[in-house]
């Protein structure tokens, strides 16, 4: 078997440093175009694979970045036989009542905007979930394995993130800083579902139901302590909380079961009020004239449905990308204080609540 040819055999094809290919391969759009396409010309034609192994040796860095979210679609219906393999064709009639659960756009975003920053940054983005009991033996495997972890606030117990924080920073999404040591990337929650509710009371309301996320989730909290601001001190209003989970189907669910309808719904989250307009579109209530529907997130679904949702546009993507940004900066700088950046959010009008 030949040799695997080395950084030095690519360095010397290339006739640059060693310290050149690096950063070709590390982060290409920080070097001179006529010298990357010289190296990567090189790398090609020896067919050299950088050893992951030899630069973590080699600088104590993995050029891994970790991210964590919970598991929450549904797997208890997974355990059976994988489809089989026959090359079949079948035709089956959608029901719209059975529409699957499983998409959380939110997530989604955040992710894409992690993988960017990570790229830009020159590094490789590790992503893992964590469902149950295992959430834990996860994220001490996947700390092993990276040089940061970005997880989500309440995704697992503190007192393992003080653990890993011992051993590689930690920055924490979607809540602000309270006494812990940790870096935070959030957004304004409560402000903007407070501008949110104050429009929906300037539209004409006077009976609010509100649909609220899990207790445990930091974002909820911080939205029904906006929604609670807005309506500090006006008795004229009526309100009414259920909760839910943020999720499509729970949304449906509450919604169909409303009577009477309030003057609007407001929502915590985009998910929920998606379900909402499910449900009021199934009863033959007209939105927004027979009630007023709002969300918050922002997620793109929201400008396609039928009518489109007014809500709070949170920068979902750029999220993802602070969290890289922080991690990055703790990795120059690991003595500075922690850090808490809260990002600005947008009310959208559209439709459901003009």
């Amino acid at each position: 078997m030949a040799k695997a040819p080395t950084v030095y055999d690519v360095a010397e094809r290339a006739g640059v440093s060693i310290a050149s290919v690096s950063r070709v391969l590390r982060s290409p759009d920080s070097v001179k175009e006529q010298t990357r396409e010289r190296v990567l010309e090189a790398v090609r034609h020896l067919g050299y694979v950088p050893s992951a192994n030899a630069r973590g040796l080699a600088a104590r860095r993995t050029n891994v970045i970790g991210l964590f979210f919970p598991g929450h679609d549904d797997v208890a219906g997974s355990e059976g036989q994988l489809v089989a393999a026959s090359g079949g064709v079948t035709t089956v009639r959608d029901d719209p009542t059975t529409e699957p659960e499983t998409n959380n756009f939110y997530f989604d975003e955040v992710l894409r905007g992690a993988e960017i920053e990570a790229w830009r940054r020159g590094f490789a983005l590790m992503v893992a979930a964590g469902r149950g009991a295992s959430r834990e033996a996860i994220v001490n495997d996947i700390a092993g394995r990276v040089d940061g972890l970005a997880v989500l606030a309440r995704t697992v117990p503190d007192e393992l993130l003080t653990h890993v924080a011992r051993r590689i920073p930690v920055v924490v999404l979607a809540a602000t800083r309270g006494t812990d040591a940790f870096d935070h990337v959030s957004v304004n929650n409560a402000p903007g579902m407070r501008a949110m509710t104050e429009h929906v009371l300037k539209a004409g309301a006077r009976s609010l139901l509100y649909i609220a996320g899990p207790e445990d989730s930091p974002d909820d909290a911080e939205r029904l302590q906006g929604f609670r601001a807005a309506l500090d001190g006006n008795a004229e209003v009526a309100v009414e909380l259920i909760r839910g989970d943020f999720s499509r189907g729970r949304g449906r669910e509450i919604a169909l079961g409303i009577d009477p309808l309030p003057d609007a719904i407001v929502c915590s989250n985009d998910q929920t009020a998606l379900g909402v307009l499910d449900a009021m579109g199934r009863r033959s209530i007209s939105v927004p004239d027979d009630v007023m529907v709002t969300g918050f997130d922002g997620i793109a679904a929201g400008r396609h449905s039928s009518p489109r949702l007014t809500t709070v546009h949170q920068p979902m993507v750029e999220l993802g990308r602070a969290a890289i940004q922080a991690l990055t900066a703790r990795f120059d700088d690991p003595s500075m204080d922690a850090r808490s950046l809260v990002l600005p959010v947008q009310v959208v009008l559209r439709e459901s609540c003009p």
